[in-house]
């Protein structure tokens, strides 16, 4: 056990080897860092967290320049979802205005304290610069969030794999290319964020299937085309797409049903989370553990104290099995509780869990046989 003082619960990730209701946190709430001069300075507030429940709304009042508006609506046309807003202001040059947002995308972890709710799901369409997407993985870990961030300004595949080599995190996403969706105002085709439509999908998926399901192979919605037109083949590897996504960057693309997301893994070096699933389970497992157990702290520490709580957390692994997770388990640690940290108010309990892997590689072996030809006069006399 560690020796410094804590008054609370603990959680920590270890990737080696009387009931109460614990309750799933919500995770389908958007942290969205954008610009908007002429957005309505009320629902929008220069540097501060803005909560947006209503979307429809506020697109009216987001003004037509900047990133707000347009990152709302492709939100918007995938869900209908909470959106934490933080809208800062364009600077003088390209610097300040990087400037700008890293501080936009810092100020998202008092977003709770504000709002009341905890961002999940970070991005900043449009302004996701390399400075800018180091602090959303920063934030991200910070908040136990997913950030989505662009190949920013990577013209080919590669310049986005040398852009997606900058990163080692798993809160983590690069994705190349941005998808067109037709603009009524000037009855041409625009140019969407793909980060933006990324956001909205990914709350969607959780409010419909759950955050165990990765954003890929899933259809975006009000989108009409995409703007880096990569080689994609699902039967080869070898393709754009293919070496995109073994290095850890999702891929836009037309497939058969629609445009969508083509890629699952984060920019993680560790294998224990590689897929966007992976650290989202970890993030939501730890967040909705503590939160669950914060009932025990400052009771008496008897036995049957220790007995409720690990079996709360077995009661609460147990639905989420064949579910959320494969399996896991909770039991008490017999190394760490000593008399002597029992003595101090400390009890350690260790639990552990299997997140669910996408399929990402499907194998389907085909044969050619005769044997079907066999009975083949009896089948014509038949």
């Amino acid at each position: 056990m560690a020796d410094s003082y804590h008054h609370g619960v603990r959680v920590i990730e270890a990737t080696d080897g009387a009931s109460r209701t614990i309750t799933t946190v919500a995770t389908a709430v958007i942290g969205l860092v954008a610009t908007g001069p002429a957005a309505d300075a009320t629902l929008f507030p220069i540097g501060k967290n803005a909560l947006i429940t209503n979307l429809p709304a506020a697109i009216a009042k987001a003004g037509t320049t900047g990133t707000l508006r347009q990152a709302l609506q492709a939100i918007y046309n995938q869900a209908n979802t909470v959106v934490i807003v933080m809208r800062v202001v364009p600077g003088a040059d390209a610097a300040a205005t990087t400037s700008a947002v890293v501080d936009g995308v810092k100020a998202l972890l008092n977003a709770e304290a504000v709002t009341g709710y905890k961002p999940r799901i970070l991005g900043a369409p449009g302004l996701d610069s390399q400075p800018v997407a180091a602090q959303l993985a920063i934030t991200a870990k910070k908040l136990r969030a997913m950030a989505y961030v662009s190949a920013y300004q990577c013209a080919d595949v590669e310049a986005a794999l040398d852009y997606r080599a900058e990163f080692d995190t798993r809160e983590l996403m690069v994705i190349m290319g941005d998808f067109l969706a037709w603009d009524t105002t000037t009855s041409t085709d625009i140019t969407v964020p793909a980060v933006a439509v990324a956001l909205g999908l990914r709350a969607q998926i959780d409010k419909t299937i759950g955050w165990h399901k990765v954003i890929s192979n899933v259809a975006a919605a009000g989108v009409t085309g995409v703007t880096v037109p990569l080689h994609f083949d699902l039967q080869d590897s070898d393709t754009d797409v293919g070496v995109l996504n073994a290095a850890g960057v999702t891929c836009v693309i037309n497939q058969v049903g629609g445009y969508r997301f083509w890629g699952a893994r984060t920019c993680s070096e560790d294998d224990n989370f590689v897929f966007e699933s992976d650290t989202r389970t970890a993030q939501i497992l730890a967040d909705t553990v503590a939160a669950g157990n914060a009932w025990v702290i400052d009771k008496p520490l008897h036995p049957q104290l220790a007995r409720d709580a690990i079996e709360n957390l077995n009661a609460f692994l147990r639905t989420m099995k064949g579910d959320s997770i494969i399996d896991g388990r909770a039991w008490l640690n017999d190394t760490e509780n000593t008399a002597d940290n029992l003595k101090m108010g400390k009890l350690a309990i260790d639990y552990d869990y299997t997140p669910v892997p996408p399929l990402e590689d499907l194998t389907l072996r085909q044969r050619v046989t005769s044997s079907y030809l066999d009975d083949f006069a009896s089948q014509v006399n038949a």
